[in-house]
C-alpha cells in the first residue's frame, strides 16, 4: 500500500530576504522541530497551525534575523528549517522557534485540537531549546562556494513515531560502509569520517565518544546497535574536517521523566563532492528498517518512507520518515526550488515491504520482540503495571521431606 499523497491544500512553503552580501560567511543552518497539537487524534498539524508557524517565518526573515526559512511537516510534527549566520545554538534563532511554536500551539488550543504543546515541556526555556522537548539539529560552515564546496547542497530527514536512533543504521551505511556509498573508495572520502556518538542515557550533560571508520568501524556498529541509548550526533570527514550531518539525538522520556511522545529526530545532511550523494544517503532506507516506535512508543516496527506532508493515518502508527534537499546560493539562501527525495514512484515497492513487515510484526501483539522491553517503554503506566504485579510475587514454599518409615 502506498503512502497518502500530500495533502492538496497546503504545499510546503519557501521564504526569501534580501542578499547578505559579501563572498565568505559563517552560515549555520537550524532545524527545529515539535509535535505541537493535530487534527483527529496524532495525524498531522491544521492549516492555520501551518500558517500560523509560516507568518512567524516570514516576520523572522523580514527583520534580518534569519536569511531564509522552510516549514513543512512528517505526521504531526512541525519542522522549521532555517538559514542564519547567529551560530549554533544561538538563544535568538531558538526563542523564535518556541515563540513560534508557542503561537501555533495557542491555534491547536483554540481549535481543540489533539496533544496542544505536547513536545514544549518548559514553561519557558532560557536560551535554546535543546532539552526543552524540540528536536534539534544544526551545523555551520563557512560558506563560500569554492575550494572544495562550489556548490553547496543538503538533506534534512524528519521523522515521527519512532525513536531518537532511527537514523543510526542508515547513516552508518550512508557514511562507512563503500556497498551502500561506492564514493568513500574515491579520493575526498578513502579517509573516512569520524563519527560522534551520544550516550543518550545520560541526562547529566551530553556524553559523547568520537570513532573513525573505518577503523573503528566495529567499535561504532557495536553502539550504535543499541538505538534507544547511542545515538549518531554528527559525522565529520576526516580529509576537510568540514560537518557532513547534525542528528537531533535526544529522549523525551529521560527529559520530562514521563512519556511525551516519542523522540521523533531530524538529521541534516550536507550531500556531494568530497560527501556521499543523495542516492547514497538515501538508498539504505530502502531496508524499511525496524525502530523502536508506532502507537503509544511501545512496539518494534519498520520506519517508511514517505513524502513531505504525510498524515500518520495509515494501519498501526507506523513510524514514518520524510527528506527533503535544497541548494544554497552564495547569500545563504535556498535555491528556487526544493527537492522532495521520497515522493517518487519508485518508493512506492519500499512502502509496501513496509507494510509488509508492519503487519507480520505486529501479528505477534505484545509478545516478546514485537515490543520494546520494559525499560525502554515510553509509557511509564507499562512499568508501573509490573510493578505492581512484582509485588505481589512470592517465595513458593517448598515441601517439607516427610520422614522414613
Amino acid at each position: 500500500m502506498s503512502a497518502p499523497s500530500p495533502p492538496a491544500q497546503r504545499a510546503p512553503r519557501r521564504r526569501r530576504c534580501a542578499a547578505v552580501g559579501g563572498m565568505l560567511m559563517k552560515l549555520t543552518i537550524s532545524v527545529i522541530k515539535a509535535d505541537i497539537g493535530s487534527v483527529g487524534g496524532h495525524t498531522k498539524p491544521s492549516a492555520r497551525m501551518m500558517a500560523a508557524v509560516e507568518g512567524e517565518v516570514a516576520k523572522a526573515i523580514e527583520n534580518g534575523l534569519l536569511i531564509d526559512g522552510f516549514v513543512r511537516h512528517t505526521g504531526d510534527d512541525i519542522a522549521i528549517i532555517m538559514t542564519h549566520t547567529r551560530g549554533e545554538g544561538s538563544s535568538e534563532v531558538h526563542q523564535f522557534a518556541w515563540k513560534t511554536f508557542l503561537a501555533a500551539t495557542a491555534v491547536a488550543k483554540t481549535s481543540g485540537l489533539y496533544g496542544a504543546g505536547q513536545d514544549l515541556l518548559v514553561d519557558a526555556p532560557s536560551g535554546n531549546v535543546r532539552g526543552a522537548g524540540p528536536a534539534v539539529a544544526e551545523l555551520s560552515f563557512d560558506h563560500s562556494l569554492s575550494g572544495a564546496r562550489p556548490a553547496e547542497s543538503f538533506m534534512v530527514f524528519a521523522a515521527d513515531k519512532c525513536g531518537p536512533g532511527a537514523y543510526n543504521l542508515p547513516l552508518y551505511l550512508a557514511f562507512a560502509d563503500p556497498m551502500y556509498c561506492a564514493g568513500l573508495m574515491l579520493p575526498p572520502m578513502i579517509k573516512g569520517f569520524r563519527f560522534h556518538i551520544i550516550d543518550m542515557d545520560n541526562t547529566a550533560g551530553d556524553s559523547v565518544i568520537e570513532l573513525d571508520a573505518p577503523a573503528d568501524g566495529y567499535h561504532i556498529a557495536a553502539l550504535l546497535r543499541d538505538n534507544e541509548r547511542f545515538g549518531i550526533d554528527r559525522i565529520v570527514s576526516k580529509t576537510y574536517g568540514e560537518v557532513a550531518v547534525a542528528v537531533s539525538a535526544q529522549r523525551l522520556h529521560s527529559i520530562a521523566g514521563k512519556y511525551t511522545g516519542k523522540d521523533d529526530p531530524v538529521a541534516v545532511v550536507r550531500n556531494q563532492g568530497i560527501f556521499a550523494a543523495p542516492e547514497e544517503i538515501i538508498s539504505p532506507f530502502t531496508k524499511a528498517h525496524f525502530v523502536g516506535g508506532d502507537a503509544r512508543g511501545s512496539h518494534v516496527m519498520p520506519l517508511m518512507p514517505v513524502p513531505l506532508n504525510t498524515p500518520v493515518t495509515g494501519m498501526y502508527c507506523l513510524p514514518i520518515v520524510s527528506c527533503v534537499g535544497f541548494s544554497i546560493d552564495r547569500d545563504g539562501k535556498f535555491s528556487e526550488s526544493y527537492t522532495d527525495f521520497f515522493d517518487n514512484l519508485a518508493w512506492d515497492e519500499v512502502r509496501q515491504r513496509a507494510q509488509r513487515k508492519a503487519i507480520e510484526m505486529r501479528s505477534q501483539g505484545w509478545s516478546g520482540a514485537a515490543m520494546l522491553p520494559y525499560s525502554e517503554l515510553e509509557y511509564g503506566g507499562f512499568r508501573d503495571t509490573v510493578s505492581g504485579l512484582l509485588k505481589r510475587f512470592r517465595l513458593r514454599e517448598e515441601p517439607k521431606p516427610q520422614a522414613a518409615e
